[in-house]
């Protein structure tokens, strides 16, 4: 087994941006992600899976035409993966196991088994790069402490070997059994290279900046395996992981909670709740070498820029509680965020839906699961997100599933991750309700 390195990143040096203004705007309200028209549909259900709760009639809203069935129902569900051979393989953490999806015929739900059991949190799963057709092939399966390989084929596992080992998680001697962020995620370039987040210790833990192995970071182990160094850091939880269509890392990031009101007046460095709710974004960030999204000195300031309603090119501000003076970090030499989403989306799973894409106007681009607030008041909603894919970016947000949460603020499901199938339909995992939704057109 390969233990992690430790490693240091530089700072990424780039554009300098305007951050730390003595006189900035007030602070506006999120914007609504921009969505196309969306109407109401009712969740069907296949059989077998009408039990609470689908025991009584589910809402959504979706894109005109399109229909949300109940595919299949899995406890805990949370990260994807399409086998090359047309399976859905799904991880769930609690159980320790990674469950298969076997489509059926017609409006059958699918077979299921259980893949792979007696995991340690299993979450992230990734199959080699150019895996596209039935054969032995690599699957990669992030555990809270290590990444495992396996050789996958027709349905079945064999020859586990574990590609990094010594992750962090609660039960690392040094954290003392409190470990707010222990999931990973993993997923592999282009170049047969591997990329694993490691969360946040906490809300604020700065000296996981300086750990070994580092966490709030992406760390990259090279083809073929070896040592595992940090790409990126300042990731306070980079649980969306995955590549886009030009071969760039991606991650959707879990940003700060309770951040301090940076600006003059009676409310600065007080944590204000109106300012809390909006504040800061959730970065969609694209990944190179060295980049660091600042955490936890910088935040993505939604107010800067405002021109644009969307959240797109947010340069940083400097952290009034914990990088007051700059003198930890100059957010000014970080680079804008190319996306992002309202303060305490959670976004979750990362996938990019390649061409042609979704159906209609929508074509090639990422989705998001988008977990949903649990300190924002009134919640932030649980969707599925949408970010279009042009001239090799992403665009802004768009809402393309939602109405988990109901109008007094408690909800009946929360998407985690959604990928394009096979057949062009979309699946999205579902942890609170414990299901696979299949979305499609009519």
């Amino acid at each position: 087994m390969r233990t992690i390195a430790r490693a240091m990143a530089a700072v990424s040096s780039a554009l300098a941006v305007v951050a730390c203004s003595s006189s900035p705007p007030s602070p506006a309200a999120a914007p609504a992600p921009a969505s196309s028209s969306l109407t109401a549909t009712t969740v069907k259900t296949l059989p077998g899976t009408n039990t609470a709760p689908f025991d009584q009639d589910r809402h959504l809203q979706a894109p005109p035409g399109w229909t949300v069935t109940v595919w299949a129902r899995v406890p805990g569900a949370r990260l994807l993966a399409w086998t090359p051979d047309g399976r859905l393989l799904v991880s769930r953490p609690k159980s320790g196991d990674v469950v298969e999806l076997v489509p059926g015929q017609g409006d059958a739900a699918p077979a299921q088994h259980t893949l792979v059991s007696g995991l340690n949190q299993p979450h992230g799963l990734a199959f080699e790069p150019g895996a596209t057709e039935p054969g032995a092939v690599k699957l990669f399966v992030a555990e809270s402490d290590q990444v495992d390989s396996f050789t996958y084929q027709a349905g079945a596992v064999s020859d586990k070997q574990v590609v990094v080992d010594g992750l962090p998680d609660a039960k690392s001697p040094e954290l003392h059994g409190a470990y707010a962020h222990a999931l990973k995620s993993v997923t592999a370039g282009p170049d047969g290279a591997l990329y694993v987040s490691i969360g946040s210790t906490g809300n604020i833990s700065a000296e996981d900046r300086e750990a070994g192995p580092q966490r709030a970071a992406i760390l990259r182990v090279p083809p073929g395996g070896g040592e595992a160094s940090v790409f990126a850091r300042g990731v306070r939880n980079g649980t969306g992981l995955a590549v886009d269509p030009s071969g760039a890392v991606w991650t959707a990031v879990n940003n700060r909670d309770n951040i301090g009101y940076p600006h003059e007046g009676d409310d600065h460095g007080k944590v204000v709740q109106s300012y809390v709710n909006d504040h800061p974004l959730e970065p969609l960030a694209k990944l190179t070498q060295g980049r660091d999204l600042g955490w936890p000195y910088c935040n993505p300031d939604p107010d800067l820029n405002a021109g644009d309603r969307a959240y797109t090119q947010r340069p940083f501000l400097r952290d009034v509680q914990t990088n007051a003076d700059g003198s930890k970090l100059n957010c000014a030499t970080l680079p804008p965020i190319e996306q992002g989403m309202g303060a305490h989306s959670a976004p979750l799973g990362l996938s990019f839906a390649t061409s042609p894409g979704l159906a209609g106007q929508y074509g090639p681009g990422a989705l998001v699961g988008i977990h949903g607030s649990w300190n924002r008041n009134p919640p932030r909603a649980p969707e599925v997100s949408f970010f279009a894919w042009r001239d090799g970016t992403l665009g802004p947000q768009q809402t393309l599933l939602t109405g988990f949460q109901l109008d007094n603020g408690s909800r009946w499901g929360r998407p985690v991750m959604a990928v394009q199938g096979p057949d062009k339909a979309l699946y999205v995992s579902d942890d609170l309700a414990g299901a696979v939704y299949r979305v499609a057109m009519r």
